[in-house]
């Protein structure tokens, strides 16, 4: 048996069948009003099926008004929970755990998606948004709770607190963005309130049975990558989450910060002893050799996107075969039909590079 065929189990008690995750990936593919489409439970459960050990879905917004982009699931309302359900209960069938990642885009919210202003830690004049008041960050942390209860009512096995890429959590970890002076702002113990307040909730909320993940990003948008080495050790000693999902970009690059430029990124998240919570990764883990180097590193299982999207079954291919390439690009618009992705999707990776074929 090898490193990617190995069953791990979380402290919560659940057990992943080997170590791939599916990358929680934007594809613009459900209803306006967050509804899930046939789309989006086929490009999903399709990955459960080509083996995926956890499948997580897009960043899925907890409030109508963090909206991140079009075609985005929801889980802001009790309406969302007939869809969930039935893409919950498919995912397990084929043996995967099923999660849902909560969301907020905050500023990054687009105007045109929303009602009234962006919103974010603080007001940012270049995204036209507001900051939320005491009353509203308190709200938005009890939205973010109730999205998780509404999850595990839908059945799934766990949720991801979606804390990096800029969004709404990161806009308070982030000392560049978040200026507020009140219990949310200032030292980072304070910056990093709401997303420990969060995680608690939930966590009490749920119980100790329900997987909790929290996806955290050590660069752009402010982050600075000492700080979330930080918060990543509270988790850690905290021992109320399962696992950190860190997404490093690119797994195998050195930082960009000079002062850490000792080691990879990489090497400084697998240098802290993470006791009983897991480390998972993301970026640019594209073969069979790839994951199984990451997996070497003293990371507990790999996260992928960009192979997920041209192989559903690329877990199933490199447990076959630990040397497995996927297939080169541009692939043409039949290619990803048939790998489950619709128009919707299809046209929004023609945002990537030398991916879809003219």
């Amino acid at each position: 048996m090898t490193l990617v065929s190995n069953k791990l189990t979380f402290t919560c008690g659940k057990i992943m069948p080997n170590r791939f995750m599916l990358a929680p990936m934007t594809n613009t593919q459900s209803h306006e009003d967050g509804t899930l489409s046939n789309e989006e439970y086929k490009w999903l459960t399709m990955r459960a099926k080509g083996g995926f050990g956890l499948t997580m879905t897009c960043a899925s917004h907890v409030q109508a008004n963090g909206k991140g982009f079009s075609g985005q699931l929801g889980i802001f309302s009790d309406h969302h929970i007939e869809g969930h359900k039935r893409l919950a209960d498919e995912i397990k069938a084929h043996g995967s755990l099923a999660v849902v990642q909560l969301h907020h885009a905050g500023m990054r919210s687009p105007e045109h998606l929303i009602e009234g202003q962006p919103v974010s830690a603080s007001n940012i004049e270049k995204h036209n948004a507001r900051s939320l008041s005491l009353e509203e960050v308190k709200q938005l942390k009890t939205d973010f709770i109730s999205a998780a209860v509404r999850g595990q009512q839908s059945g799934y096995d766990g949720v991801e607190v979606h804390g990096a890429h800029g969004y709404i959590l990161s806009q308070f970890l982030s000392a560049e963005i978040n200026s507020r002076t009140d219990a949310y702002g200032g030292n980072l113990e304070n910056r990093a309130r709401l997303l420990f307040e969060i995680t608690n909730g939930i966590r009490q909320s749920c119980g100790s049975d329900f997987l909790i993940g929290v996806r955290l990003s050590p660069e752009r948008f402010g982050m600075q990558l000492s700080e979330v080495k930080t918060i990543c050790q509270r988790f850690i000693d905290d021992n109320q989450i399962d696992f950190l999902d860190i997404s490093l970009w690119d797994c195998f690059k050195y930082p960009e910060d000079d002062a850490h430029k000792d080691k990879t990124l990489l090497e400084h998240f697998t240098s802290l002893d993470f006791k009983n919570v897991k480390l998972t990764v993301a970026g640019n883990i594209r073969t069979g050799s790839d994951v199984q180097n990451i997996l070497k590193s003293n990371v507990d299982f790999v996260t992928i996107g960009r192979a997920a999207i041209l192989h559903h079954d690329f877990p199933k291919q490199v447990i076959a075969n630990t040397d497995f390439e996927p297939t080169p690009t541009p692939v043409s618009k039949d290619y990803l039909h048939n790998e489950g992705l619709s128009e919707a999707f299809v046209t929004y990776m023609k945002r990537w590079d030398n991916f879809v074929a003219d």
